[in-house]
């Protein structure tokens, strides 16, 4: 029969099919620049396939003309790091309070440890990539924050980014290099601040006028209801994040991420996606396939 699944021939047909969905996308998109922020658990896993499953998309963007830009956290290893150190994790409002003693920690193990092996998969999988320690990148003030009586918090060494040294970042772009960046950055007097990684990739995507924002994490997307993930929101528009925050679907984690792909949106890029980086090479999916994976947030 002309369409039995279990003929090799039809295999191939929709081998082929898959190649000529992407090609629209890949003509669209070639030369553009492309940040990724890559964090959440799956960066811990035991399994290499899963491990590595980012870095082999890095490497097919850079095989197809797009310039990606990665911004990566590393939050597991960094309690882990702090727990064998004898420093105990305290997170506020799902921020984590950083000392001086904790932000070493954080710096060693960001730019030292996760920055370095992740350029050199990217590179051992045929990509070319060169890390970046943030606090080289990334410029910060002290992020204030309040608690509901309006009091305010110290959070220690925790910043808010708001610049970026761009011209390494655009020298890699036209070298195609793939940037990896570490969410660490300096204040006015070079102290040396943990960052919140989405923030950092926002930041980073609006001044390098980046064509796509993709913020990889744990979660399908943004779900109605986050026990429900078949209550998954595939596209929303920035004039919905008010009542979806006043309803608390979009609540603690979620807020910076929505909220720097708001200010993305805002500042020319042209889309901005929440997927799930547990999920097999979720960035290609997204980007070149029509139906894609995730949330999609536009203006």
């Amino acid at each position: 029969t002309p369409n039995d699944p279990s003929d090799p021939m039809q295999d191939l047909i929709s081998k082929a099919a898959v190649l000529l969905e992407a090609l629209p996308y890949i003509q669209r998109f070639r030369s553009q620049t492309f940040v990724v922020k890559y964090g959440g658990s799956f960066m811990d896993s035991p399994d290499p396939a899963v491990r590595n499953g980012v870095a082999r998309d890095v490497v097919f963007l850079e095989a197809v003309g797009i310039n990606p830009v990665v911004v990566h956290g590393g939050g597991k290893a960094i309690t882990r790091a702090m727990d064998q150190a004898g420093l105990k994790a305290c997170f506020v409002q799902g921020m984590r309070v950083t000392d001086q003693a904790a932000v070493n920690v954080v710096e060693r193990v960001l730019s030292q440890e996760i920055n370095p092996e992740l350029v050199r998969t990217i590179n051992e999988l045929g990509g070319k990539a060169r890390g970046f320690a943030g606090s080289d990148i990334f410029t910060c003030r002290k992020l204030q924050m309040r608690d509901p009586d309006g009091a305010e918090i110290d959070l220690g060494f925790v910043g808010e980014v708001i610049g970026v040294n761009i011209e390494p970042l655009r020298e890699c772009i036209r070298r195609s290099i793939t940037p990896v960046i570490s969410p660490t950055a300096r204040d006015a007097d070079g102290n040396i601040y943990n960052c919140n990684a989405d923030v950092a990739a926002a930041q980073a995507s609006i001044l390098l006028k980046a064509k796509r924002l993709v913020f990889m994490s744990d979660v399908p997307g943004l779900l109605r209801d986050p026990q429900q993930p078949e209550t998954l929101i595939p596209h929303l528009q920035i004039t919905e994040v008010s009542q979806l925050k006043s309803a608390g679907v979009i609540d603690k984690g979620m807020i910076p991420k929505v909220d720097s792909a708001v200010a993305a949106l805002k500042s020319g890029v042209d889309k901005v996606s929440f997927v799930d980086g547990r999920l097999n090479h979720a960035v290609l999916l997204e980007i070149f396939t029509d139906k894609g994976v995730g949330t999609e947030v536009v203006l």
